[in-house]
């Protein structure tokens, strides 16, 4: 009979038992724990959800804010872009009334020197430092004057233009990003969960470098504006400055022209009053000069007159000197010979004497008359000067408010 071989080694039924009962466990307490997990997972997986809404719900509120911030400032900027904008073509009017101010000034002082010139071809005493003169001399350093200080309104004002344009720029340019900005958040803002093209990007989630803080954002939006404004109203200023700088200048100018034409009309008024009398006295000397010729020669002829009477009383005394002996007698007839000889020879030299009188004062009347000529033709030439060649050419001055 075969002899039965013992199996291995076996457990006991306790060891059975035992190690059931640690299944037992262990499963359950795997199954617990896993049950746990899965609560703790829901529960989790719902507060994430929870908080990735809230997070996301957050999240647009401030795309919301920064949105109504970013639209806010676009507005301010546009206002004040409008603003320098309007005040640039305003001012860049205002540039164009000083340049044709400035060319305005060109044929007033042209005339005004054109007459100092003119003037300078008076004659002899005429060429006098009369008020006409010093008005004319006065009009040229106004315009001159008024040419300096619309000159430097002129660089006043492109300088200002210059600075309005780069505040507008800098508006311009803020304006600009401003739009970029808003069109990208109103995108983003927009964007779902569910929206398409949206995918993952690694390393987005970081603050740039070169970013500003959102006081620093508002802070340089804020400067531009106040820049702007600043530039605006120096330029609201500088028009007026330039406004009553033009009427002042315009009246200057109108003023001083006045009194160049008044002084001018006084004098011609005061130069054919002199020449008027001027040429009364030289008809007046020329006829005495005629009369005097006349009574030149009624004494020439009165001298020759004589020449027979003294023949005759001289021949008559030669004559007596022939009476023979004592018939040479100084009788009354020699004495009134001798006297009637002495009396022509008084009577001659009266004559010549009064003769050269005559001839001296009819030299110093020829003298007056060529002296009064030459006055005449001076003062004829003097009222061409201011009456014809100036005062004609200064009708053409017709100053209008600048």
């Amino acid at each position: 009979m075969a002899k039965l071989v013992q199996p291995p080694t076996r457990f006991t039924h306790q060891d059975w038992t035992t190690s059931n009962l640690t299944k037992y466990a262990n499963a359950e307490t795997e199954r617990a724990a896993a049950e746990r997990l899965v609560d703790e997972s829901k529960r989790l997986s719902d507060e994430t959800e929870k908080r990735t809404e809230k997070t996301q719900r957050d999240v647009n509120k401030k795309f919301e804010q920064r949105l109504n911030d970013i639209r806010y400032w676009k507005n301010e900027l546009d206002d004040k872009l409008a603003g320098v904008t309007t005040e640039i073509d305003n001012l860049l009017a205002f540039q164009t009334r000083v340049e044709k101010a400035l060319e305005a000034t060109h044929e007033p002082l042209h005339i005004a020197k054109q007459c100092l010139m003119n003037r300078e071809k008076r004659r002899a005493i005429d060429l006098v430092h009369d008020d006409v003169q010093k008005e004319l001399i006065k009009e040229v350093e106004a315009i001159e004057g008024v040419q300096a200080l619309l000159q430097r309104s002129l660089e006043q004002a492109i300088e200002q233009v210059r600075l309005n344009r780069k505040a507008k720029f800098q508006l311009e340019k803020d304006l600009k990003d401003k739009f970029s900005v808003l069109s990208i958040d109103e995108y983003c803002e927009n964007l779902r969960n569910n929206s398409p093209n949206i995918n993952f990007k690694d390393g987005t989630a970081r603050i740039e470098s070169n970013s500003v803080s959102p006081e620093e954002w508002e802070d340089f939006s804020h400067k531009n504006i106040e820049k702007a404004e600043r530039e605006r109203q120096s330029s609201v200023s500088l028009r007026s400055l330039i406004d009553g700088i033009l009427q002042q200048t315009s009246n200057d100018m109108r003023k001083q022209c006045s009194e160049v034409n008044v002084a001018f009309n006084k004098r011609i008024a005061e130069s054919k009053d002199t020449k008027s009398k001027l040429e009364d006295h030289l008809n007046k000397v020329l006829a005495q000069m005629k009369e005097m010729e006349e009574n030149i020669a009624r004494l020439q002829k009165a001298i020759q007159d004589k020449e027979q009477p003294m023949k005759l009383a001289q021949t008559r005394l030669d004559t007596r000197t022939q009476r023979p002996n004592v018939e040479l007698c100084r009788d009354p007839v020699q004495y009134r010979l001798i006297e009637e000889v002495n009396e022509i020879e008084s009577s001659v030299a009266g004559l010549q004497s009064r003769l050269a009188d005559a001839e001296a004062s009819l030299k110093g009347l020829i003298r007056n008359q060529l002296s009064l000529e030459e006055d005449i033709e001076i003062k004829s030439n003097t009222l061409f000067i201011d009456e014809v060649e100036c005062m004609g050419m200064r009708k053409s001055i017709n100053i209008q408010n600048f």
